[in-house]
């Protein structure tokens, strides 16, 4: 296992939320990372962001890691859950809340209810 892939393993197994972005959840550097990381930091999530421009070994890794072409990419307990466009929906449907009850990840539900209320 290339040292890249056993970093990722160890940070995806070892947190129970972690994002790969680009840039960090307090100074996100793409409008995609910037999205995802808006909404766990509205939802009031505790997550592990992974800044992937200050590595490119990461960068390539987690590509790698989970088959997925792009970044951002949010895993919870181990699995990864997808992208921007994922977790859009996700949140926007109410599935992102189940997903977090499922695992016992703590969030505020009635932020996430504001975004949907804002987005209906």
């Amino acid at each position: 296992m290339s040292d890249a892939k056993t970093k990722i393993d160890e940070q995806v197994k070892s947190t129970d939320v972690v994002l790969f972005m680009k840039g960090t959840k307090s100074m996100p550097q793409c409008g995609f990372s910037s999205r995802v990381a808006g909404v766990l930091n509205y939802m009031g999530v505790d997550y592990a962001d992974v800044n992937v421009l200050a590595d490119e070994d990461i960068r390539q890794g987690i590509k790698d890691y989970s088959d997925w072409p792009t970044i951002p990419q949010l895993y919870v307990k181990g699995e990864f859950v997808g992208g921007c466009d994922i977790i859009t929906e996700m949140t926007l449907s109410g599935e992102l809340d189940t997903l977090f009850d499922d695992n016992g990840v703590t969030y505020d539900k009635d932020a996430a209810d504001k975004i949907r209320e804002a987005n209906g």
